[in-house]
């Protein structure tokens, strides 16, 4: 089982080890982004970074939160930017991946609609009677007189 761990303490049950899997320690994440860990402490009040917490309240850090404080520590040093600024950016991104996660769930339900009714049209139009035969309106100068001999008008 390339991929999966096996989770102690929760007998057979297996699970998978993602990006959004809290693994790490304090202490351990704060080497992984370069930070000291009461940096990390304080990203964690101002809620810039929430790392889940154990039983005992211990922080656990999984790979998207140490990528997180590696992006905010380089719009700090790099771009100058104050921690109040940074945590409007998070919002926003995360504001912004939610909504896209949204559109593209209305755009599958659209496409679905539309899938739906498409085969509806095909039922509809496979359930006419092939004897009758569609009706169109004949122009004036393609009409066809009949002539009948003996027969006079106002008669």
């Amino acid at each position: 089982m390339e991929g999966r761990r096996r989770q102690p303490g929760f007998g057979n049950r297996a699970y998978e080890l993602t990006d959004e899997t809290p693994v790490y320690v304090i202490s351990v994440a704060a080497q992984l982004s370069g930070l000291h860990p009461q940096t990390l402490r304080q990203y964690d009040r101002l809620g810039l970074v929430s790392p889940d917490r154990t039983a005992g309240r211990g922080r656990r850090y999984s790979a998207r939160d140490i990528e997180l404080l590696r992006q905010v520590q380089q719009l700090s040093q790099d771009e100058g930017i104050n921690l109040a600024g940074i945590k409007r950016i998070i919002e926003l991104e995360n504001q912004v991946a939610a909504l896209q996660a949204r559109v593209a769930e209305l755009a599958a339900a659209v496409d679905g609609a539309a899938a739906a009714m498409r085969q509806r049209e095909a039922q509809v139009h496979a359930s006419y009677r092939r004897d009758l035969v569609p009706y169109t309106d004949v122009q004036q100068a393609s009409a066809l007189v009949v002539w009948r001999p003996g027969h006079k008008r106002g008669e």
